[in-house]
């Protein structure tokens, strides 16, 4: 008998074992046993799901807050010319260069008459209509009243009581010289933005960047350069690039370099939190295996007729072996198509969601879940492997049956 027509004589029989008539004990243990791999499986799915969903969401807004990658000046107050902005703008990959100045301050309300608190904010310079995280021109430019046009987060504007029409008062914390000094400005809000992003949406304050230079004071604030690229994921290429256009003056920092410790700590995380689920389907394990130990009792006397038949030892650990795969496998099955349904639903229709508070410790609103095929390649791997390695155990013990004692079982 050819090897490929054996696998398929001992897929048959053990076929025949799944599909037969069985006792209510082997019944029980074996749904059991699928019962107990499905939710071990559905637990993985759901976890590496958040994992990576929370990992990819967290890069995106990153991106979009800031860049994938900043320049910066080494000597206070430099500055790339028009002629140099359109050369990084010309490197291969590079979508867009912006400029842009970040300051401190406070806000608050002065219509309607709200009791809030002043709210510590970030001041953000922009040039209006820029690419990342800017705002449109109506929106900063000063209106009829003569003040200079703000856009706030929406959870800012929402603490502060404020909408777009609204007046506000920033107290801005600049320099007047060496010399720490506080500046005053009245704002009008122009609008609110979402950018997903707890702690921007929180506590950022959109402005125009030249005002921001005039708060903090000329010659102190040093301004950066954001620059967007086609392909966020490539950014070692492109940061390479503009290094060497830009000479040793400049620093230039990608997005990985800015959070390497965070996602760092995210992927030890999604490791770690892999292995302790894990074990729930190693667990599931023995009760696979356990079918196989009752499956062998209760299918004696037919492994001892295909043992006196002339079915090799080899061929009743691979009939064994399989039915117990086979049990894994519509398990691992089951599993998957639970955790990803269970995925799209908690994702579609925000069903985990935080309050602000929350969102500002985990840096989002609402919990997203990603299923992605590497996670579940390796979710179903990991199933499946250790459900073979436990079914090893008993279908060498029925390999190993006599058929003399067999055919006299009771």
């Amino acid at each position: 008998m050819s090897r490929a027509g054996g696998v398929g004589l001992a897929w048959l029989v053990a076929w025949r074992f799944l599909r037969g008539p069985r006792s209510r004990l082997l019944g029980g243990t074996a749904r059991a046993a699928l019962a107990a791999t499905a939710l071990g499986v559905t637990a993985m799915v759901v976890a590496m799901a958040l994992m990576t969903g929370y990992r990819e969401d967290l890069e995106r807004k990153l991106i979009e807050g800031n860049a994938p990658i900043v320049v910066s000046p080494l000597a206070p107050g430099a500055t790339l010319g028009a002629t140099a902005q359109a050369q990084l703008a010309a490197l291969p990959g590079v979508a867009s260069v912006g400029r842009v100045a970040y300051g401190q301050g406070t806000l608050t309300a002065i219509e309607p008459a709200a009791a809030a608190e002043p709210v510590e904010v970030t001041l953000r310079g922009v040039d209006p209509g820029g690419g990342q995280l800017s705002a449109a021109a109506e929106e900063l430019t000063p209106g009829a009243d003569g003040l200079p046009g703000a856009v706030l987060g929406d959870e800012l504007a929402r603490r502060l009581g404020v909408e777009a029409g609204d007046r506000v008062r920033l107290v801005a914390l600049g320099f007047d010289g060496d010399r720490p000094r506080f500046r005053f400005q009245g704002l009008r809000v122009g609008g609110t933005f979402d950018s997903g992003f707890a702690e921007f949406d929180a506590s950022w304050l959109l402005l125009d960047r030249e005002l921001v230079g005039r708060l903090m004071g000329e010659g102190v604030q040093a301004d950066l350069y954001e620059i967007g690229l086609d392909d966020a994921g490539d950014t070692g290429t492109a940061a390479a690039a503009i290094t060497r256009a830009l000479g040793p003056e400049w620093m230039v920092t990608d997005w990985r370099q800015l959070n390497a410790e965070l996602f760092a700590a995210l992927r030890l995380q999604q490791v770690a939190l892999f292995g302790v689920l894990g074990l729930i389907v190693l667990v599931s394990t023995f009760n696979v295996a356990s079918t196989l130990v009752v499956l062998v009792r209760e299918r004696m006397r037919d492994v001892g007729v295909l043992a006196a038949l002339g079915f090799a030892p080899r061929r009743l650990w691979t009939v064994f072996l399989l039915y117990g795969g086979a049990l894994g496998a519509a398990g691992t099955a089951l599993g998957v198509a639970i955790g990803a349904g269970a995925a799209w639903t908690l994702t579609t229709f925000e069903l985990i969601r935080f309050d602000p508070e929350v969102a500002n410790i985990y840096f989002i609103s609402s919990v997203p879940f990603r299923v992605e095929a590497a996670d579940l390649a390796a979710v179903v791997g990991f199933a499946l492997g250790v459900t073979l390695l436990a079914c090893l155990a008993p279908a060498f013990r029925a390999a190993r049956v006599d058929p003399a004692d067999a055919l006299r079982y009771e």
